[in-house]
């Protein structure tokens, strides 16, 4: 099974990928967070392979979550669904640590047959949330 973890500030957002996401076989959703303070320590507890977060929380810097899972060791993978798509932003989260992008304006059905994916392939280890 992939497990995911959703960090969005909007329950609109995070109720749609569970609808989205969470029928997919090989895919079971662990934990949602609309708080980047709280997400991090949720997300090592619940061991996520994969997290899919907005940047642009209201209540803090969701940033900061992608920058600390890719340091973390191993590096876990992160998704990136914002509203804010332009390549300089893209750029910028590809080398914070983010393994996928996606503009939350149009793109939601690609994040759903990536993730369809990365729950159909074989995966050696499981990721973990070791601290950073």
């Amino acid at each position: 099974m992939l497990k995911i973890f959703l960090v969005d500030d909007s329950s609109l957002v995070r109720h749609r990928l569970c609808a989205l996401i969470g029928a997919l076989p090989d895919v079971v959703i662990v934990g949602e967070s609309e708080e980047a303070d709280t997400a991090l320590g949720c997300i090592r507890m619940t061991r996520a392979d994969l997290v899919i977060v907005d940047p642009h929380l209201a209540g803090g810097n969701g940033m900061e979550i992608v920058e600390s899972l890719g340091r973390a060791t191993p590096p876990v993978l992160t998704m990136v669904l914002t509203n804010h798509s332009g390549p300089a932003f893209r750029a910028a989260c590809q080398r914070a640590g983010a393994r996928y992008f996606f503009d939350k304006t149009s793109e939601y059905e690609l994040a759903r047959d990536t993730i369809a994916q990365l729950a159909s392939a074989p995966r050696s280890e499981p990721a973990s949330c070791e601290p950073a």
